[in-house]
């Protein structure tokens, strides 16, 4: 076997110029008061990684340019288009206008599992991320048009935001492309 590393300018990338202009996927993400600039940085690095339409930072969710955004998004928040509203449930609101279905990652009673979540490929979405320590706000729970959930085996009560959005978007992205 002659297996190698790719170099880097190998793996044919966008550049940030190519990224804007290319069809992005029907996936929003709002991130709803998120505390760690870490975090936020993280999500704009999946949403490139994906062709996430849009990403929504809402309440206390930090907005760059911000060195630890930076940190973590790698250059991301050049590409990713972003917007800043100060009311998460406004920007509900709006969303649901625009005729997107709207679905919370949260720990709710009639939730779905993520593994038995399929979406209608005709639709667009969005996720809905919430704080790190409190979730989703309540006034956005009953909002959504669903809520789903990543199954857990272990002790903890949830994943951290950032492993949460690159599992949930990386799961939708591929139901919508492959199933």
């Amino acid at each position: 076997m002659d297996r190698r590393k790719i170099k880097n300018d190998e793996l044919q990338r966008l550049s940030t110029e190519e990224f804007k202009k290319e069809k992005k996927n029907p996936i929003v993400v709002v991130l709803d008061n998120v505390r760690s600039l870490n975090n936020v940085g993280s999500v704009f690095r999946t949403c490139d990684a994906f062709l996430v339409e849009k990403i929504y930072l809402t309440g206390i969710t930090g907005q760059p340019p911000h060195r630890e955004i930076q940190k973590t998004a790698l250059g991301a928040t050049e590409s990713v288009e972003w917007e800043y509203e100060t009311e998460v449930v406004e920007t509900i609101k709006k969303l649901k206008r625009e005729s997107y279905m709207i679905l919370a990652v949260e720990q709710v009673s009639d939730g779905k599992l993520l593994s038995e979540y399929f979406p209608d490929k005709t639709l667009k979405y969005v996720l809905v991320f919430g704080n790190e320590v409190f979730g989703v706000s309540e006034g956005v729970i009953e909002l959504v048009d669903d809520c789903i959930e990543i199954p857990q085996l272990g002790t903890k009560h949830s994943l951290n935001i950032a492993v949460a959005v690159g599992i949930v978007v990386w799961d939708l992205w591929q139901k919508l492309e492959h199933k």
